[in-house]
């Protein structure tokens, strides 16, 4: 019994001289691993467009069903993406993502990433929603910014009608 309280001793008192491992957070950040998946970024080419063609195989291969993404066409007035395509509504519910990683696995452009970046808070479920540009990285030189489509969190998709109970 008193060896096992040495033991117990020795260990605390070998903890009490190693230096603390704190990070005076916000002023330092915590270095993350290299391998660390955090929030999400749309990538543009060097010439401003966008690499996102809204193909929505993100969205399709997300198990959370986190993303969604509805496409439009480009113009010669109106060019977004070098493709036939470009993503005019991108959303990422960040309440329901598992950061996995799937999405940026295969997008076929890789215009989805996950950065380093940990530093995610939201006060409401609408702020939790990261539109398009909330995702889309700064526009560097002449290109100007795309414009979502939809107000943020509200989704386009069809809603299943339920079946009358009178018919």
């Amino acid at each position: 019994m008193l060896v096992e309280l040495l033991r117990g001793l020795k260990t605390t008192f070998k903890a009490m001289f190693e230096k603390p491992v704190t990070y005076q957070y916000p002023e330092v950040k915590r270095p993350v691993r290299p391998r660390y998946r955090g929030r999400h970024v749309l990538k543009r080419y060097e010439n401003g467009l966008e690499k996102c063609i809204g193909c929505a195989l993100c969205a399709a291969a997300c198990p959370a069903d986190a993303i969604f993404v509805e496409a439009a066409e480009n113009t010669d007035e109106a060019r977004y993406s070098p493709g036939e395509r470009y993503a005019s509504t991108y959303e990422i519910n960040m309440l329901r993502c598992i950061f996995c990683g799937y999405c940026a696995d295969a997008c076929p452009t890789e215009a989805i990433v996950l950065t380093d970046n940990y530093e995610l808070t939201f006060t409401s479920r609408v702020e939790a929603i990261y539109t398009k540009e909330r995702l889309l990285e700064p526009v560097r030189g002449e290109a100007r910014p795309t414009p979502q489509q939809t107000p943020p969190g509200v989704y386009t998709r069809a809603v299943p009608k339920m079946a009358d109970p009178q018919d």
